[in-house]
Order: C-alpha cells, then structure tokens, then sequence
C-alpha cells in the first residue's frame, strides 16, 4: 500500500475518487474549473495551490501528491497540471526534484524587502529573526564612470570605492550588490571591515547615514556569473534594484545595482495617495 509524506498510507479507495492525500484529508473540495475563452484551465489551478501556499494550508517542505493523482482530483490532463506546477516552480512557490525520493515540494516563504522604508539589508533580516551575512566579492577603488558619475554628483573619472558582496540569509545566498561610494566622503573605507552592514559603517564611522534613496526595478534573468554566485540556475529570473540613497541633506552617498532572486525574495512596497500618510 502506498504511503504519504510523513508515513500515512494512502488507501485504494482514496485514489479511486480521485482524492490526494494531503487534499483530501483536509476536507478540501477541488476548485470549479471554468472553461470559457480567455480563461486558461492551468491558470485556475495555479492560482489556486497558490492560494493554499500563501494562506498556509500546503506547509513549507510539504509534498504534493503525484501529477497523477493531482491531475484526477482537478479532473485536468496530467499536461495541463504539469503546466500549472511548472509555472509555481518559476514563482518559486514549489521546487520539483527527480529521482525516486523526488516530486513537488512546496518552497519556504520568500523574504519580503521591504522598499517602502530605508532600511539595509541586515537590519530587515534582523526584523525577522534571521541572521544577516555578507561574503565580499571585491572591494577596490576605481574611476566612476558616467552613470555613477551622474548618480553620485561627481565628475567622471572621480575616484569611487567600489564593493561587490553576496548577501546571505542563514547562510543561504540571496543577492549580489554592486555598490559605489564618493571616496572623497568615505577616505580609508576599504580598508574597514565590509562584511556587515554598510550603512552602519558609514553612520558610526563617518556619521553619514542614508536618509532616502531613489530605486528602480527590473526584471532580468542570471547570467553565468549570477547563476553561480547566486547558486541558481543560469536564466533563473532575478530582479534589479538600482538605487541612489542620499543624505538628509541632499548628498548621494552610494550608487549600487542589486540582484536579488526572483525564487526567495519577494520586494514589497506601500503606496498612498499622499506621502506623509506612509
């Protein structure tokens, strides 16, 4: 007789309604899949284990039954639910292994960085009790170039601080920032400890802390040296933030490109219709 995930067996009768295991004995229905033009079959049953994902009924490191049994209960093709779990596994919300102790598994939450407020990478991570760490990559001065020089105020050719790092949290990589600091505000700043957090460094150092910033995002895919930094695969989607954050009065003080990856983080921003009500 065969068993679920954590050593239930899973009876006959169970797959011959169609019922899987861990579904099923949650007293949960199929959804009602609506078959009209403009509505895709495999988008309904995407967003319906996400759903159950976001809202904790399918638990981190949980297994999803097999495409078969999966397929039956939704009264789908197996085709149209590999699609559906293909699509997850793009968002991150299930990882999918082969091999005989392999199948769909439902990932662990993303990490929310918040945008909306100023604050660094470490100190978000502290926020939800997660140990921040940093893995230098380079940490050199070099000439800005126009877009740097643009960003940070100076001329091109200025001299800048320039340090790649990747970000961990508990040890696992989760972007690679490239930032770029004016060297005429932060003298002797590579040769400080850069393996924490930066913007604590410049406020107890240099008593310069960051105050606002400009971000834009962007959506690319890893290239090779993303990919192996990052540990996923090369063309997995990563988002850009390009950021210049700024004195209280004004100064820029840092330039820098992050990759952050698209399977483990999830950036967060609040809006309002005026400013102050944020």
């Amino acid at each position: 007789m065969p068993r679920q995930p954590g050593g239930k067996r899973t009876t006959r009768s169970a797959r011959r309604n169609g019922a899987p295991p861990e579904l099923g004995t949650h007293g949960r229905t199929p959804p009602k899949i609506v078959r009209t033009p403009g509505t895709t079959v495999h988008s309904q049953i995407e967003d319906w284990l996400a759903g159950e994902i976001t809202v904790g009924a399918l638990r981190p490191g949980e297994q999803l039954p097999t495409e078969q049994d999966l397929a039956a209960w939704f009264g789908v093709s197996r085709m149209t639910l590999r699609h559906a779990l293909g699509e997850l596994a793009r968002r991150g919300l299930v990882r999918r292994t082969v091999g005989r102790n392999g199948g769909t598994f439902v990932s662990e939450p993303k990490l929310e960085q918040d945008l909306t407020t100023l604050a660094g990478f470490s100190e978000q991570l502290r926020r939800r009790g997660m140990v921040a760490g940093a893995r230098v990559l380079t940490a050199a001065g070099r000439q800005a170039g126009p877009a740097a020089a643009a960003a940070l105020q100076l001329r091109e050719g200025d001299p800048v601080h320039e340090v790649r790092r990747i970000r961990l949290a508990d040890g696992e990589p989760i972007a690679v920032e490239h930032s770029l600091f004016p060297a005429a505000l932060f003298p002797d700043m590579l040769q400080c400890r850069l393996d924490g957090s930066l913007y604590e460094l410049l406020e107890v150092r240099y008593g310069q802390r960051p105050h606002r910033a400009r971000e834009s995002l962007e959506p690319v895919t890893a290239g090779v040296r993303e990919a192996e930094a990052l540990e996923v695969a090369e063309g997995a989607p990563l988002m850009l933030v390009e950021r210049t954050a700024y004195a209280r009065g004004g100064q820029p003080l840092e330039f820098a490109r992050d990759l952050f990856r698209g399977d483990r983080t999830r950036l967060v921003i609040w809006t309002s219709e005026l400013a102050s009500d944020l």
